[in-house]
């Protein structure tokens, strides 16, 4: 028994490590040879090997704020590592993020400051532009000489191609006129990003794009949670029950109904991945398996999103007001305002005879506390002139948040769950 349970221990402390080590599991997305990471990896060895130059677009979604791992950073970080690893000292590499480095100046003196730092020069702030375009067209011209690759990643590349688009122009116009071994990758949520550029600009372009879509399919779950859970884990567990009850698990339609809720609440691989991990650390050492108990108490503790007291706290009539702009974001009216919001809410009291109706000021009253308690927001600062009752306002809740809320208390009215259902 007593060993039974060192055998779980070390189960879960090697599960919690791989599942803490983020680049293991965003392998996964390298294994086939017409994977988005194979063709970056080809595009940018090819200039190691070769001593060319090329660019390439990444192109995906932004994703979800913070919460979203975007995936093509991530393979491009692997595809940097990879190589990093194979050609020791042949690389270097210059990060630019649009949304800091849009300016064409700002981005010439970081591009300088960079290779100053990478070639363990001295630095000068006063230096002019001119004078860091030059610097960047002799590092260049020595990195070609030495066989060296610079491999400059453009972040938010839609935001470099809006001005005059110097910064393009004079880096691509030095990787062709200087004896240089360069990449430029830019990486973009716009698809038409190639359709900014210039035309002096494109010319000197490369029209390589690379689409990364949200992994956010089944099948793609199924991938991520096998590997995560079950990979080479014959070392570790305790026989060979252990996968098979984990795909056991997959299978059954109440895990699935878990899996949806968590990805109604946040789709990203990084969510996913932080449930598994909760999910691990309930892990029953006395047996050593993982059960369906254990991923339902993950679940609760992990969904749990901070508006859901604050939610739960409103008024009925407050709870009524955000479900009509729920069902007015339903019918796809894009903006809507007080006054749209108590004509729904008058056309619920008509169709269901509610005993929760209050007069317009009143109405107000519970509108303007949404506002303080941030629930919902004006569209823009522009209006100012305006009454609260005409200015467009905006949900700042999900669907999913207002859902859990409603379905969490039992004492708010039944027809609220039918309205948004």
């Amino acid at each position: 028994m007593e060993q039974q349970q060192t055998l779980a221990v070390n189960a879960q402390i090697e599960l919690r490590r791989r599942l803490c080590d983020r680049k293991s599991i965003f392998s996964i997305f390298s294994e086939s040879p017409n994977s988005n990471h194979s063709k970056l990896k080809f595009i940018v060895s090819n200039s190691v090997t070769e001593g060319c130059n090329n660019s390439v677009l990444l192109l995906g979604p932004r994703g979800c704020g913070q919460k979203e791992v975007e995936l093509r950073a991530k393979v491009l970080d692997l595809v940097i590592e990879d190589l990093k690893s194979e050609h020791h000292d042949l690389i270097s590499v210059v990060k630019l993020d649009g949304i800091l480095h849009s300016d064409d100046n700002c981005a010439l003196k970081e591009i300088a400051k960079q290779l100053c730092l990478e070639n363990q020069l001295l630095f000068s702030k006063m230096a002019s532009s001119d004078d860091n375009s030059q610097f960047m067209i002799a590092v260049l011209r020595e990195y070609g000489l030495a066989h060296k690759t610079v491999i400059f990643v453009l972040d938010e590349f839609d935001l470099f191609a809006q001005g005059k688009q110097r910064l393009l122009y004079s880096l691509l116009d030095a990787m062709q006129s200087v004896a240089s071994q360069a990449v430029v990758i830019g990486a973009s949520c716009r698809l038409d990003a190639d359709q900014l550029l210039e035309k002096r600009v494109r010319s000197r372009f490369s029209h390589r794009k690379l689409l990364f879509l949200p992994p956010n399919k089944e099948d793609r779950k199924r991938q991520v949670f096998l590997h995560s859970l079950t990979w080479k884990l014959h070392c570790f567990t305790l026989d060979s029950k252990f996968p098979l009850l984990l795909l056991n698990i997959f299978k059954d339609t109440r895990f699935m109904e878990v899996l949806d809720a968590l990805s109604d609440y946040d789709s990203s691989i990084n969510n996913l991945l932080n449930f598994l991990f909760v999910a691990v650390c309930d892990m029953a050492l006395d047996t050593g398996y993982l059960s369906l108990d254990n991923f339902k108490t993950a679940a609760l503790s992990i969904q749990r999103p901070f508006k859901l007291e604050i939610i739960q706290g409103c008024s009925i009539l407050e709870l009524y007001i955000l479900v009509c702009m729920k069902r007015l974001e339903d019918k796809e009216q894009n903006s809507y305002n007080f006054n749209s919001v108590m004509k729904e809410y008058k056309g619920i009291h008509v169709s269901y005879q509610i005993p929760d109706y209050y007069s317009q000021n009143v109405c107000l009253r519970a509108f303007e506390h949404l506002l303080q308690r941030e629930l919902i927001c004006f569209m823009d600062n522009r209006g100012h002139s305006l009454s609260i009752e005409f200015r467009p306002v905006k949900l700042l809740i999900s669907s999913y948040e207002l859902h859990q809320a409603l379905k969490s208390n039992r004492f708010f009215p039944a027809l609220l769950h039918k309205l948004i259902s």
